[in-house]
């Protein structure tokens, strides 16, 4: 009797990692007939992130073993990068790992996959002579360029930063060094080190999952199949097998999505709301929050925005005055604002459930820090996008969303070189859910999100790719 075929998948701390390692799971378990075991390296301070894997066992679809957070304080400065984090963390892992994965009491995988920093796992799946794939959850240009990176290593003389011309990348758009990725800013801190070795590391597998479907990107995905273009690079296949997105109402837990907020959401037009949320580390300065909060209120139209306390503070003497602290939102918007626009906005502090809310047909746009998941939760709900890249891979994420697909309007001062003003908020908000061009912009996220739902179905393309990986275990 031949067993079922059982998947194992390590994944690194963070909600944008957890996200679409349980979204991949499901699709295995209930698409493809795959048994799932999810070892999490569990973030210790993160709340979200352990209700994110209670709900992925209630009930239960697959086993989530945790494995033990490593102490890496003497191992690293404590104001290390983050990629540097994660990956000395994963490296850590390991042994562990090991030990969870080859247990008497587990089941044997037919399958390893990896997240972008588990690379240094690989190995494990060549010790139990299973197939071994690396899950990058974003999209083909940051894929190209991640393992394009060992050779720009070594033609590009200097900071990346400080070129004067484009970086070339084989079979790819141009990419603006100011575009580049975080650990691509500095060449001497340890980030950039650990990006190179995983970029020479991805191609040691045995595929690449992408986040993505094949009509998104169908040039980029050609030239991972071409040997004179990154197919030189890489020579194993790329699967695209997205949008793999959390659906309304399951990502949030029970009972937070009712309350006022969507009793006014009901109330309102439909696509009348602008979705105002930059992600868990989405702060601003508290003079960019001021023309954040004088851009949209000029704009006079509706606004769900979610507020973080700013990385600045008010210096003006009636604040330290009047006994407000960073839970109250008035203490750091202007004057008045919360008063001249409760007919119009909403203000949430810290957070509100992105995925119901993006699927609630009052709402229009999304400003978004275009996060690899909230793009796709955008796309797949044909909300258009105002993009405001803040970290990560996201300057990239920015271009793509703007420029290729036609899917978002972005800031003509990037949100990183200075305070983008209110009257440049303010066009960019009436652009998408106002004017002409909104319209063509909503056109095409329309079209990308129906060719999404295609992909996934079954028989087309991403459903195709994911049973051929399945395929493989034995």
């Amino acid at each position: 009797m031949i067993s079922q075929p059982h998947a194992a998948i390590l994944c690194s701390p963070g909600m944008g990692h957890l996200i679409p390692v349980i979204e991949l799971a499901k699709r295995l378990v209930n698409h493809h007939n795959v048994t799932v075991t999810i070892f999490a390296v569990q973030s210790n301070t993160s709340r979200a992130e352990s209700e994110l894997l209670k709900a992925a066992t209630s009930p239960k679809f697959c086993d989530i073993i945790e494995l033990p957070l490593p102490d890496i304080s003497g191992l690293l400065d404590p104001d290390a990068a983050i990629v540097t984090k994660l990956s000395v963390m994963m490296r850590e892992i390991r042994p562990a790992f090991r030990s969870a994965i080859l247990a008497e009491d587990s089941p044997r995988p037919s399958i390893l996959i990896v997240d972008l920093f588990g690379t240094e796992s690989l190995p494990i799946g060549d010790e139990l002579g299973v197939p071994k794939y690396v899950y990058v959850a974003c999209n083909a240009w940051f894929l190209a360029l991640t393992v394009y990176v060992p050779i720009l290593d070594k033609e590009v003389e200097g900071e990346y930063v400080d070129q004067t011309e484009p970086l070339k990348i084989r079979g790819c758009s141009l990419l603006q060094p100011e575009e580049v990725c975080d650990p691509m800013l500095n060449r001497a801190d340890q980030q950039y080190l650990e990006y190179v070795r995983i970029g020479g590391e991805i191609p040691r597998s045995d595929g690449i999952l992408l986040n993505i479907w094949k009509d998104l990107q169908p040039k980029t995905l050609d030239a991972f199949k071409d040997e004179s273009l990154l197919g030189r690079v890489v020579k194993v296949p790329v699967y695209p097998i997205g949008p793999l997105t959390r659906s309304a109402q399951s990502a949030s837990p029970t009972g937070l999505r009712d309350g006022d907020l969507f009793n006014w959401l009901d109330k309102q037009p439909s696509e009348s709301v602008i979705f105002v949320s930059l992600g868990s580390g989405g702060t601003l300065t508290y003079e960019q929050m001021t023309e954040m909060a004088w851009g949209l209120e000029l704009s006079q139209q509706r606004f769900i925005w979610v507020v973080r306390p700013p990385t600045s503070k008010r210096t003006d003497a009636a604040f330290f005055t009047s006994g407000k602290g960073d839970d109250d939102p008035s203490s750091y918007l202007p004057e008045g604002f919360l008063t001249r626009t409760r007919d119009i906005g909403l203000v949430v502090p810290i957070w509100a459930p992105q995925v119901d809310i993006l699927s609630h047909p009052s709402i229009g746009g999304f400003f978004s820090h275009c996060g690899w998941n909230s793009t796709l939760e955008s796309i797949i709900n044909g909300v258009p996008m105002i993009v405001w890249p803040l970290y990560a891979e996201q300057r990239m994420n920015a271009t793509l969303l703007s420029d290729e697909l036609g899917v978002a309007v972005r800031s003509k001062v990037p949100p990183w070189k200075g305070v983008v003003e209110r009257e440049e908020i303010k066009r960019m908000v009436r652009k998408i859910m106002v004017e002409e061009d909104g319209i063509a912009i909503r056109g095409k996220v329309n079209e990308l999100k129906l060719s999404a739902v295609k992909a996934l179905s079954q028989g087309d393309s991403s459903y195709n790719a994911l049973s051929q990986v399945a395929s493989t275990t034995k």
